[in-house]
């Protein structure tokens, strides 16, 4: 994962995965702890089914149990579904990073210019929750 702030490997943070009834990974999130907690990444492959909302709370939890008071994301301009499902699990907006993606875009020049939804990929969001 790339964002501005630097460039997470996934697959050595800790996290949390739902499986299906044939045990697949049917959703995954990925969180690092220092003096808050951030979510580095989460993915749902059903949709409106409660896994993400699972997955969110059970690092809410984690975060609570190690005496955490907040927890931080960042997504994109152009990701509308993040920005809904984040506000209405009780998180606010808290920054804009301006022309962040061009500084993500160096280290992974793949990232698109233009989401699949037609809005310009420019800007980061700080999303936060305090317990």
């Amino acid at each position: 994962m790339v964002i501005s702030r630097g460039v997470f490997q996934c697959d050595q943070l800790d996290g949390y995965a739902v499986l299906n009834e044939k045990e697949d990974i049917i959703g995954l999130i990925t969180y690092m702890i220092e003096d808050e907690c951030e979510i580095i990444s989460l993915d749902s492959l059903t949709e409106n089914k409660g896994v993400g909302t699972l997955l969110v709370q059970k690092v809410e939890q984690t975060a609570r149990e190690k005496g955490i008071q907040h927890i931080r994301l960042v997504t994109t301009n152009d990701n509308i579904h993040a920005m809904r499902f984040y506000q209405k699990k009780g998180y606010r907006l808290s920054g804009i990073y301006h022309d962040a993606v061009e500084k993500a875009r160096k280290l992974k020049p793949e990232i698109p210019y233009v989401s699949d939804n037609g809005i310009p990929i420019t800007d980061e969001i700080l999303f936060v929750k305090t317990f």
